[in-house]
C-alpha cells in the first residue's frame, strides 16, 4: 500500500485530506498547526484525522533535525502540502520515493506566493482555479500533475471562494493522486502554461480603502477580506472604520461623502458609490443602521448635501 505523509492545514487542506483518504492511501501522520479561535468557522485537519485514526503532530520547526531523522525511519512513499504554512527543505523533499507535491490555490504560474485567493478577488478576476504541483525548494515552483479551472462570480467572497476550493481541492486530489502512484500522470512544466506572477502575504495596510478608488475597486477590496478575514477598512485622523459587507449602488454620492438613501447608508467613491451593509469599530459590530450614520459623522467623513 502507498504510505504518505500529509502536511495541512485550513478548509482546502481538510478538503484534500478528506479527497486523499478517498484514495485508499495510507496516511501515516498528518504534520499541523493548533487551531485558534479565530479559525473555529472550519474543521480542522487535524479533526479529520482523529477520526480516521491518524497520529497527529504539531511541530514548532517542521525543517529541523527531530522531524526529518522521524520521515527518514519512517520512508513515505508521497509528501503531501496541502496549505501548509512552512517553506519544506530540499533534504525533506528527497525523502519520498514518488516525490513531493503541493496543493496552491490558483492556476500556476499565476498567483504563486501566498493568499492567492484574496489577491485574485483585489485584483477582480473572473477566473482562478487549484493546482496540484511538485515542490521545490522555490515557492510554488517544480512540474504541474493536474489543475481546476473555478469561475470567479461577481459576488464572490474570500470565504465562498475558500469553501469552493476546498471542494475542488478534494475532486483534484481524488483524481490525480492515482495517477502519481501509478506513473499514468505526465507532469507539465509550468513555462509552458504562460507568465508567471507572485504575490506576497497580506498585511494589513493591503485592506485599506481611499475615496480615490473606483467603487469597483473599493467593492474587490471588500469582498477580498470580508468575514470571516479581517475585513476592509477606513482610515481617518479620528479613527478605523472597517466595513464586512458593501455592495455597489447604482445611487449617487459626492466622493468622499456618505448619504442616508432609501436603500441605506451610501459612501461615494470616485465614479460611484458603495451601499453600507455592516460596520465595525473597535471591534463592535452594527446592525442599526442609525449607528452607521452616527460612526461616519463622528469620524468626520463629511455628510451629502440632501
Amino acid at each position: 500500500m502507498t504510505r504518505a505523509i500529509v502536511c495541512a492545514y485550513s478548509p482546502v487542506g481538510h478538503g484534500a485530506l478528506a479527497g486523499l483518504l478517498e484514495t485508499g492511501v495510507e496516511v501515516m501522520a498528518l504534520y499541523t498547526y493548533p487551531q485558534p479561535a479565530e479559525d473555529a468557522w472550519f474543521e480542522a485537519p487535524a479533526a479529520l484525522a482523529a477520526r480516521h485514526g491518524i497520529p497527529v503532530r504539531m511541530e514548532p520547526d517542521f525543517n529541523g533535525d527531530r522531524v526529518f531523522e522521524c520521515l527518514e525511519r519512517e520512508a513515505p512513499n508521497l509528501l503531501l502540502s496541502f496549505y501548509f504554512r512552512e517553506m519544506i527543505q530540499a533534504r525533506v523533499l528527497d525523502l519520498p520515493r514518488l516525490g513531493a507535491f503541493n496543493l496552491h490555490g490558483s492556476l500556476l504560474p499565476a498567483y504563486r506566493g501566498r493568499a492567492p485567493i484574496n489577491w485574485a478577488l483585489v485584483r477582480g478576476e473572473a477566473e482562478t482555479g487549484i493546482t496540484l504541483h511538485r515542490m521545490t525548494p522555490k515557492p510554488d515552483d517544480g512540474d504541474i500533475l493536474g489543475q481546476h479551472r473555478m469561475p470567479i462570480a461577481w459576488d464572490e467572497t474570500a470565504l465562498s471562494l475558500t469553501l469552493r476550493m476546498a471542494e475542488a481541492g478534494r475532486k483534484l486530489v481524488r483524481e490525480t493522486i492515482p495517477g502519481i502512484v501509478s506513473g499514468a500522470i505526465q507532469p507539465q512544466r509550468q513555462s509552458e502554461l504562460g507568465s508567471s506572477s507572485y504575490f506576497g502575504g497580506r498585511r494589513p495596510k493591503d485592506s485599506r480603502l481611499e475615496f480615490s478608488m473606483t467603487v469597483k475597486e473599493a467593492f474587490n477590496q471588500v469582498r477580498a477580506v470580508a468575514d470571516p478575514w479581517p475585513n476592509a477598512f477606513l482610515e481617518t485622523d479620528r479613527g478605523q472604520l472597517k466595513l464586512p459587507w458593501a455592495l455597489p449602488s447604482e445611487a449617487i454620492c459626492p466622493t468622499g461623502h456618505f448619504r442616508q438613501a432609501p436603500e441605506g447608508v451610501l459612501l461615494g467613491f470616485a465614479d460611484g458609490a458603495l451601499r453600507i451593509h455592516a460596520m465595525k469599530r473597535q471591534d463592535r459590530r452594527s446592525e442599526r443602521p442609525t449607528d452607521h450614520t452616527l460612526w461616519l459623522k463622528e469620524l468626520d467623513i463629511p455628510e451629502s448635501p440632501a
